[in-house]
């Protein structure tokens, strides 16, 4: 899987995106059809101490899923981004299983 950081207005250290990468590749456990993801960090212009921004945005078969959360560090903004994501995931393969399941039989009925 393909992890692009991309930082707005400032340079992101090294850790940060190592930090991010390897919590966004642990969610190829959860479900193979993860192409690649887009990761954008930014910070917010308030005087709040919870200005930092994480942005994420899961590509995959299908429809892409997006989380965006705000934290007084991007650690933590992306850990939270990463939870909901990991949500979403479970939610569509939950409702992907039980389309395949619910789906019903073709069978056809031969009159005599």
């Amino acid at each position: 899987m393909t992890v692009n950081v991309n930082s707005v207005h400032f340079k992101a250290s090294e850790a940060l995106e190592n930090y991010i990468t390897t919590r966004l590749e642990k969610m190829t456990v959860l479900y193979d059809g993860i192409v690649g993801s887009e990761v954008s960090l930014k910070l917010d212009n308030t005087d709040s101490p919870i200005n930092k921004i994480a942005e994420i945005r899961l590509k995959i078969n299908g429809n892409d899923l997006i989380a965006k959360k705000q934290a007084q560090s991007f650690e933590e903004a992306s850990d939270q981004a990463i939870e909901a994501l990991r949500r979403q995931l479970i939610k569509r393969k939950d409702k992907q299983n039980n389309k395949k399941l619910s789906k019903p039989l073709d069978v056809k009925f031969v009159d005599e």
